[in-house]
């Protein structure tokens, strides 16, 4: 029995937004978890720069490192999980996790794609419970 297993149809249904820049930072592939975590559809983000989710005042420091990353075929993240703030169609911040992949292309030039998840509502969380804890400690000082 064959396996009828399909990577592409993951790629386009998985949760996860899925996005892929070309070496001058162009958007190539954006799936409909992209559409759905950054508020622009697949045809409003392709062939957009990636400054379409970078917040502007992170954009000279990413620019600075996809360069790097595009003139060396190397990323320093690797298999590290990324988490920076994010910028969505409407303006409003989010905060994401990524993992990023670069792919080499029959003429030699890369695509980086990432696999992101909004954590947002984590993040959040994350902070009230560090307020919590630096409010308790601090009534606990008294």
């Amino acid at each position: 029995m064959a396996n009828s297993f399909d990577p592409s149809q993951y790629v386009l249904a998985t949760g996860e937004a899925i996005v892929a820049a070309d070496a001058k930072g162009a958007i190539v592939f954006w799936n409909a978890a992209a559409a759905r975590i950054f508020g622009q559809t697949e045809a409003e983000a392709l062939g957009q720069s990636l400054d379409l989710i970078i917040p502007e005042r992170l954009r000279e420091r990413h620019w600075q490192g996809y360069d790097k990353t595009m003139s060396t075929g190397k990323t320093r993240y690797g298999d590290d999980v990324l988490r920076v703030p994010a910028i969505r169609k409407d303006g409003s911040a989010l905060s994401i996790a990524f993992t990023v992949t670069l792919l080499r292309a029959a003429d030699n030039s890369w695509t980086i794609v990432a696999t992101i998840r909004d954590e947002t509502t984590r993040w959040k969380e994350e902070r009230a419970l560090k307020q919590r804890i630096a409010e308790l400690e601090a009534k606990s000082q008294q």
